[in-house]
């Protein structure tokens, strides 16, 4: 009780929730200036450069703001003499904006340049907590603001003398803080506001290059996550790629990432097939690698042939491998039934059996084992997704993707017919039929989770100026239009209506750890003596400069997400 009077005679100053002495606040080079000496630094510094029109949050007069980046010194020690903190000198660290009015803020903020030991003696009359959890944040502190001042964090503290080995679950409860301990990195959401925009991600060369995840993935979905291990915003992962079964590519970001993904949240290049239920009942030539036929059965395909079952049964049409040409020539089949039409699921093994026999296939008709006098035109429906040219893997240049099979595909046809190849569906990015339905899974995914705000922005973050940054743009403009002028939304060429939109806009972020370098000659030579630069989208999708300029061009997917947080007033 003594200890407990001394402490209530010293005097406060700044009333509940003051800050100890000793304690100093850094105002951190990012975080928006609070004085007109801070604001030269401010417009001088790199935060302006990343944030050119971003003005700091207005505060009310008389209003001290909390500190994002608290650093606890020392307190005094017995009988000496407080000391004015030195001062800290700014360091780069990440932007580090402050939370709009209206909108809630973490209760804690974790400094990933925290020293890794526990500061020295402290103030009595301090309100946050260092608290030395498990294996997740051992030796860190968790900046507590205890809700009812430093007096109920010694209630807290009284408490654990009737219960010592309750003693941090006491100090939480007083401090208004309920629940576990969060895991390190993850802020806890007292009082956040439901969120009303939603992510789309892409996957290589944004969060993985190859089976390597990118470092600033982790810091950024520390970011997104919070201290359940759930997402505080709505994320759907948009890949274009397309050989691998949705609930596997759900596993492996789980494994990759720290926290569960579920297979809902994962739109490869041909999820959208789904939509198209007029052709699931008939017999389809399926293309690509990996668990081809589970993937089109998953999407709905209920009769698939692959390329090595059509080739088995007619050996003859697969002439290019000496090794794998037939010793003798086989009987003419008549039992094998026709092909009703083709699924480019992505890019196969073998290039030339593939490009052969579907050639074979839409010459004849369906049958490739007989011959036409003429090739049938229109042709075969033809659903492909997936037009990358290029992706980025592990190699210092991009590799080919499946768009460059559909370049030979479509080239060798039109040279043997004279006309063009047509498709049915284009699926992936850059289509809007694939945004429109990674959009209807944000809503569903935000209805599950009980945000009844609407989902009206959406940001997309990726790698690639044709893929990502021109369907973003493109679906942005599509809202755009659908707005202006009250047109119907409409999806799969008509076949499929989306349900009424609140989305209004779609902002592209372009990444620098993908295919985009900002080295690259495109992104280097002056622009007024530039060549064009060569259109590297697919032939059924017209050239526009426009559609190709990112909103934000960012270094990586940690800084798009802090970016983000940024503009819709999120804290960190």
């Amino acid at each position: 009780m003594a200890y407990r009077k001394a402490v209530e005679r010293q005097p406060r100053r700044g009333g509940e929730g003051a800050e100890v002495p000793g304690s100093p606040q850094v105002q951190g080079p990012c975080t928006p200036p609070r004085s007109p000496q801070a604001s030269a630094r401010y417009d001088e510094g790199p935060c302006r450069q990343l944030f050119p029109q971003q003005e700091p949050h207005p505060q009310p007069a008389g209003h001290e703001p909390s500190v994002s980046c608290r650093v606890p010194a020392p307190g005094p020690g017995p009988g000496s003499r407080p000391q004015a903190p030195a001062p800290v000198p700014p360091t780069p660290c990440a932007p580090l904006p402050r939370a709009a009015p209206g909108r809630g803020s973490p209760t804690w903020d974790y400094n990933p340049q925290m020293p890794r030991r526990r500061p020295a003696a402290r103030s009595p009359a301090a309100d946050w907590l260092c608290a030395r959890g498990g294996a997740a944040g051992r030796g860190r502190c968790l900046h507590v603001r205890a809700a009812g001042g430093w007096m109920a964090v010694l209630r807290g503290l009284g408490a654990a003398r009737a219960a010592p080995g309750l003693w941090w679950r006491a100090a939480r409860a007083s401090a208004g803080l309920g629940g576990r301990c969060p895991g390190r990195g993850r802020a806890v959401d007292a009082a956040q506001s439901p969120p009303t925009f939603g992510f789309l991600l892409d996957i290589d060369g944004v969060l993985v290059r190859g089976h390597r995840v990118i470092p600033a993935a982790l810091e950024a979905f520390r970011r997104l996550v919070n201290s359940r291990g759930q997402l505080r915003v709505p994320v759907v992962f948009v890949t274009n790629a397309g050989n691998i079964l949705q609930h596997s590519k759900a596993q492996e970001l789980s494994a990759l990432l720290g926290f569960e993904v579920e297979p809902d949240q994962v739109i490869l290049s041909h999820s959208p097939m789904k939509l198209f239920s007029q052709y699931h009942s008939k017999r389809m030539l399926v293309s690509g690698q990996g668990p081809v036929v589970e993937n089109a059965r998953v999407l709905g395909f209920e009769n698939v042939v692959t390329v090595d079952e059509l080739r088995m049964a007619f050996p003859v049409l697969d002439m290019v491998d000496l090794q794998r040409r037939p010793k003798s020539t086989p009987l003419p089949r008549n039992d094998f039934p026709a092909i009703e039409g083709v699924l480019l699921l992505g890019e196969p093994v073998r290039w030339e059996t593939s490009l052969q026999l579907i050639i074979d296939v839409l010459l004849s008709n369906g049958n490739p084992g007989t011959g036409l006098a003429t090739a049938p035109y229109p042709h075969l429906p033809v659903l492909a997704s997936n037009m990358d040219l290029l992706w980025m893997a592990e190699a210092k240049m991009p590799r080919f993707g499946h768009g460059t099979f559909l370049l030979c595909l479509e080239t060798i046809y039109r040279k043997v017919t004279g006309k063009e190849l047509r498709y049915e569906g284009l699926m992936g990015k850059p289509s809007v039929l694939t945004y429109q339905y990674a959009e209807d899974l944000i809503r569903q995914q935000a209805e599950r989770r009980g945000w009844v705000a609407p989902i009206q922005k959406l940001y997309a973050i990726g790698d690639n100026p044709m893929s990502d940054v021109y369907g973003a743009n493109l679906f942005h403009k599509y809202l755009q239009m659908v707005k202006r002028d009250g047109a119907e939304e409409r999806g799969a060429g008509g076949l499929w209506k989306p349900r009424p939109s609140a989305t209004q806009s779609c902002a592209s972020i372009l990444v620098c750890t993908g295919v985009y370098s900002p080295k690259g000659p495109e992104a280097t030579r002056p622009a007024q003596d530039a060549e064009e630069a060569p259109f590297h989208g697919h032939r059924d999708f017209s050239f526009s400069p426009g559609l190709m300029e990112a909103s934000h061009i960012v270094n990586d997917v940690n800084e798009a997400i802090q970016l983000v947080f940024h503009k819709e007033g999120w804290a960190l």
